[in-house]
């Protein structure tokens, strides 16, 4: 499974069987997760259900270009047994369908508490130090999204999550103010319990600069995280079931990928999003459903291009900064696994920039700010962190502990694999090109319908 990149074309009129028009200007391509949407049930399946929303009310858009807006909402309280939701529906305001380019929902960190009379909402890098304990994404979409029927999500009398936070990237070209937007997400609740919970599990790197130093000008710089057999010990037995993949960098992001390792050995991706576009981000339905058991590890790489930019950039939670996070769901929902990161330790990185002094992380940070980059020191940075030392995180319930890796592990990869070709005789060449003019055709029109 992987990214879907859609070609189309299309002319200003329907084309017949003798002639078809060239369609000019009139084409482009689009990141779309097809399977992920296709054939989406009915409203009319969750018709009666009870629901719960988490919506904004009738927000002014800044009238920027670009717009992160983060709100935090405390969850429903007032089920007073356990409620499974069954699906969700990403609702967008008709008349704003060109503005709202993507909306997250966000888990907030079970352990943390915030005022319920003032709870966080704004532009999401004013308010980033405010909302930093909500990062685990796990809904996102454009399309009603019906959970499997093995699974539901928890909510009511005893649920693990306390708060949520939407996200929402307003994309506002023509910078036109005073425009009002209620965008938010829907949960229809199930009349009975399901067999289980739903959970999140997340790998990837730390958002920090101990986890991600970008420098500029580079077209392709990748960065691994590992998350070794110790971590997943606490898988039960007879294995857990994952679902959709969500994967998630910010601007400077191009590609990332997800693979299972099985006794030192790559078994499949769980996911590859080889063509990432920040402004596309989806909830990507799996071919199958992927069974993981203890003992299982997962490579993760992010790859960056930083050709547009002319200094280094660092992980965080800002847009302008980057994360590598890969989010999947599964069930059944463990309490004691949700997060599985990777970072350089603190000594790699100290010996790097030759410094025998106590670790400062602001120092550190004035250090990369200040650097002066040349393509040498770029790509001496990229064999730094294929070879440094790195420290496996990994928590769940919010209680984190901590695993040494002296280096990446070793694994055998994939095997190549090898193009097949086929010589095309005078005979089948006719016969193709008959069959493409058909497939243009209705290639065409199609585009033209859509």
């Amino acid at each position: 499974s992987g990214t879907n990149i859609l070609i189309y074309a299309y002319g200003l009129v329907d084309p017949d069987e003798s002639e078809i028009n060239y369609h000019e200007t009139r084409r482009g391509t689009r990141m779309v997760p097809l399977q992920s949407y296709n054939q989406p049930p009915s409203d009319d399946k969750f018709a009666g259900l009870d629901y719960f929303e988490l919506r904004l009310n009738n927000y002014i858009v800044p009238s920027n270009d670009t717009t992160y807006y983060c709100k935090i909402y405390k969850a429903p309280t007032s089920y007073t047994t356990k409620r499974h939701a069954i699906a969700y529906k990403i609702l967008i305001d008709d008349e704003n369908s060109d503005l709202v380019n993507h909306l997250l929902l966000h888990e907030c960190n079970p352990s943390f508490t915030f005022d319920d009379n003032n709870l966080p909402n704004g532009v999401c890098d004013e308010i980033n130090d405010k909302i930093e304990p909500c990062s685990a994404s796990i809904a996102t979409g454009w399309a009603l999204i019906e959970f499997p029927e093995q699974a539901g999500y928890p909510v009511g009398l005893n649920s693990p999550n306390k708060y949520f936070m939407v996200q929402i990237h307003y994309d506002n070209p023509q910078q036109i103010s005073n425009r009002r937007d209620s965008t938010g997400i829907r949960y229809y609740l199930g009349n009975q319990l399901r067999q289980h919970d739903l959970g999140y599990l997340t790998f990837g790197t730390v958002s920090s600069l101990l986890g991600l130093a970008i420098p500029p000008k580079v077209e392709k710089f990748i960065v691994d995280s590992y998350c070794p057999s110790n971590v997943t010990r606490t898988i039960p037995k007879s294995g857990i079931t994952l679902l959709p993949s969500f994967p998630h960098t910010h601007l400077q992001g191009i590609s990332l990928w997800t693979k299972l390792i099985r006794n030192k050995t790559a078994v499949e991706y769980l996911f590859n999003a080889e063509s990432y576009h920040f402004n596309y981000q989806f909830e990507n339905r799996l071919a199958k459903p992927i069974q993981l058991y203890p003992g299982d590890e997962f490579a993760t790489r992010c790859i960056y291009n930083t050709m547009n930019k002319n200094e280094i950039t660092l992980g965080g939670e800002k847009t302008r900064e980057e994360m590598c996070l890969h989010f999947f769901t599964y069930y059944p929902r463990m309490d004691d696994l949700s997060v599985c990161y990777t970072m350089n330790t603190v000594q790699s990185l100290q010996d790097m920039i030759n410094s025998s002094a106590p670790f400062d992380y602001f120092a550190a940070k004035k250090w990369f700010l200040d650097l002066k980059w040349t393509p040498e020191s770029a790509k001496q940075w990229q064999e730094y962190y294929n070879k440094a030392s790195r420290v496996a995180v990994f928590a769940g319930a919010g209680q984190f502990e901590a695993e040494p890796l002296d280096t990446l592990p070793e694994y055998q990869d994939f095997k190549p694999v090898q193009c097949q070709k086929q010589i095309i005789t005078n005979n089948n060449a006719a016969f193709i090109y008959q069959k493409t003019y058909s497939f243009l055709s209705v290639f065409i029109i199609l585009a033209f319908v859509v």
